[in-house]
């Protein structure tokens, strides 16, 4: 029961899109509107700067750390990645924003630092070192979440079930970016 319960309050929390609600407050276009269309804190530093980008950035990863805290103090080892599949699955397909938010990095970054802080670091390391080479964020993003990913099935013990959790997480969080993959495909880019 408190899964269940714990399931529905991350995904109603998940479905606040801060990129979008900051953006609104600044008298600013919705973010899935221009650029890339994502309602994350690329856009937001595209449309209003660093400053407002970074309030984002913090707002979606505090609220995942926080969701993350609450599902290990309540919840056992195995069943923790699945609310990070439920976070994600709020900021993917937000019920307070028409059912298109973001791709759901950020809430995953934010999600896995309590449960794996070192990791998480290295996984913001690897974003960084990935997108000096490449110089698309979402293939640095990519690369960052399998990090994630590994910390979160180490953190699970190797459990089944856990493994279950973090995979369809992972997997989601690609699903989302399948139009920036479609679109380097068809287009390509030049690496570096």
């Amino acid at each position: 029961m408190r899964s269940a319960g714990l399931l529905v309050l991350t995904y109603l929390t998940g479905s606040i899109n801060f990129a979008i609600v900051v953006l609104r407050l600044l008298g600013k276009e919705d973010p899935r509107t221009l650029f890339s269309g994502n309602a994350g804190a690329t856009n937001v530093q595209r449309q209003a700067g660093k400053g407002w980008a970074a309030l984002v950035l913090l707002l979606d990863v505090g609220r995942a750390a926080g969701l993350a805290w609450l599902a290990m103090a309540l919840l056992s080892a195995g069943e923790v990645p699945w609310i990070g599949l439920a976070l994600v699955v709020g900021n993917r397909f937000p019920l307070f924003h028409g059912l298109r938010g973001g791709k759901g990095v950020a809430s995953y970054l934010g999600f896995c630092l309590p449960i794996a802080p070192w990791w998480a670091a290295a996984a913001c390391l690897v974003w960084v070192i990935v997108h000096r080479i490449v110089k698309l964020p979402f293939i640095a993003s990519f690369f960052m979440v399998l990090t994630l990913g590994g910390a979160a099935i180490a953190a699970g013990s190797g459990r089944a079930v856990s493994i279950a959790g973090t995979v369809a997480t992972v997997l989601l969080i690609v699903f989302n970016h399948r139009e920036n993959i479609l679109s380097l495909v068809k287009n390509g880019v030049k690496i570096g």
